[in-house]
């Protein structure tokens, strides 16, 4: 069984490692950004891994059960996708044994590490294309890359001007890497051996359907279950999936397809977003396209499948949620409700639980105000830590079908629940409209007690068989 079942029903918290927490302890070298001074696009703040160690026992209070690091390896680039050492921990994060350290701390918390896998590209710094930089068709790892011409042009390009060589959007600093090369296949696949050797339990893949190749994610399947077969394999898939998660590549993608549905309909009018989504702008959407773009999703794959999938509602590539959503905090959490009881895996970016606002390029980086309490919305904390405790060990969330309550359903009111047939259920009502709205719903489970397990803005009455949700208008309920 390859399957990592410990995924399901988990609750995943993504840092971006020089944004998140910085410790002095840590005794890093070097000139930094102030901690709170505004996002720059090549600026450091400093963020480490003793900072992010130090931050473990905030995450489990949060409920948390598995951090995925954006990339943590040897790079010039603040983000780190312009990989220099595959096989180094950036020393600006603390090197190899600041992450040894934070990983050996994660899982005596009983928590799982992801690291972001960057395999479709390297840097200019990346020692065999700097050979190849150096050297010209001399070099021996002419083969690792895609050269159209020789020198190279990798720096100071003419605008309009572009490079004599692959690369991701044709921007210089990332030459892509030539995968049909068993060299480079050799290459990669050690790589994702080697770091599950080391301990972390998966890899998110940076933008895996550029290397349009299944035979070689394939390869990197059996690679990494030969290590660990409980591994979790996520790709950077914004559309539909199906190609990827027959069983033989990944287990999972993030979910944004759940994300964009959650904001056209949540967010409604009050949406605002500075970017597309898999090439879409977004629109305000209504109750039944909502629910029909849900059901098209859950019927895209398969149900153990879909409980494994990465669900966010917002990363490090998009507007932060809390500026998606029109600075609307009640419009949020009924989106925060629905994705923590939807079918998988949440991804939570950090900072959400405390609705930092900010735009891609504006915000979306921005470093975690741990000493500014006014920039720290303690309601949405208390939900996320409420609803983390509800996915705890739940079988209805863990295992459990999804089904709309079609009849309480009204344009107004949103009624779905989570169950195991003739088991354990979950019943969730969420009133997106502005005005009260009261439901009378037959108690699923006669002989059992119906009680809110979470509520905001709901009271719940019980009388006989049935009970009564009064719901003030954006107020949600769930009921178990």
């Amino acid at each position: 069984m390859d399957h990592p079942d410990w995924v399901k029903g988990a609750v995943i918290y993504q840092i971006f490692p020089d944004r998140f927490a910085r410790s002095a302890a840590a005794k890093i070298d070097g000139v930094f950004e102030k901690w709170d001074s505004p996002e720059t696009p090549n600026g450091f703040k400093g963020g480490n891994l003793k900072g992010a160690e130090e931050k473990l026992d905030y995450l489990k209070g949060l409920g948390v059960n598995a951090v995925y690091f954006t990339p943590i390896f040897s790079s010039a680039a603040n983000h780190r996708y312009h990989t220099f050492d595959y096989y180094s921990v950036d020393p600006v994060l603390g090197g190899n044994a600041a992450f040894k350290s934070f990983l050996g701390a994660a899982h005596r918390r009983g928590m799982k590490v992801i690291l972001d896998g960057v395999f479709n590209h390297a840097s200019r710094g990346f020692f065999q294309f700097n050979h190849l930089l150096e050297n010209g068709a001399a070099s021996p790892y002419r083969n690792w890359f895609h050269p159209r011409g020789y020198p190279l042009k990798a720096y100071n390009l003419k605008k309009g001007e572009a490079p004599n060589y692959a690369c991701w959007w044709n921007l210089p600093a990332l030459p892509k890497f030539n995968t049909r090369n068993p060299e480079v296949r050799r290459f990669i696949l050690d790589v994702a051996r080697h770091w599950l050797e080391q301990g972390i339990d998966g890899w998110r893949l940076d933008v895996p359907h550029e290397i349009d190749d299944d035979a070689f994610w394939r390869e990197f399947r059996r690679t990494c279950k030969a290590v660990n077969p409980r591994c979790y394999i996520i790709g950077e898939i914004w559309g539909e999936a199906g190609r990827w998660l027959k069983g033989d590549q990944f287990d999972a993608v993030m979910n944004y397809q759940l994300s964009a549905a959650c904001i056209a309909y949540f967010a409604g009018d009050k949406l605002k977003l500075t970017h597309s989504y898999a090439g879409k702008n977004l629109k305000p959407a209504g109750q039944a396209a909502f629910m029909a773009a849900i059901e098209r999703l859950l019927g895209l794959y398969k149900h153990e499948t879909t409980l494994l999938q990465m669900n966010m509602m917002s990363s490090h590539d998009t507007d932060r949620m809390f500026s998606t959503y029109g600075g609307d905090e009640d419009r949020m959490k009924q989106a925060v409700v629905f994705s923590f009881l939807f079918p998988g895996a949440v991804n939570v970016y950090y900072g959400e639980e405390i609705g930092l606002a900010g735009v891609f390029n504006a915000g979306t980086r921005s470093a975690m105000p741990w000493n500014s309490p006014k920039n720290r919305n303690t309601g949405l904390l208390e939900l996320y830590r409420d609803l983390a405790a509800l996915r705890k060990d739940n079988p209805a969330i863990k295992n459990g079908e999804f089904e709309f309550l079609k009849e309480y359903c009204d344009g107004g009111v949103l009624a779905f629940r989570r169950f195991i047939p003739g088991g354990k259920e979950l019943l969730c009502l969420i009133n997106n409209g502005p005005v009260k709205k009261t439901v009378s719903i037959k108690n699923p489970a006669p002989g059992r007690k119906a009680a809110a397990r979470i509520s905001g803005g709901a009271i719940l009455n019980r009388s006989g068989g049935r009970f009564t949700a009064e719901l003030a208008p954006r107020a949600f309920i769930v009921i178990g």
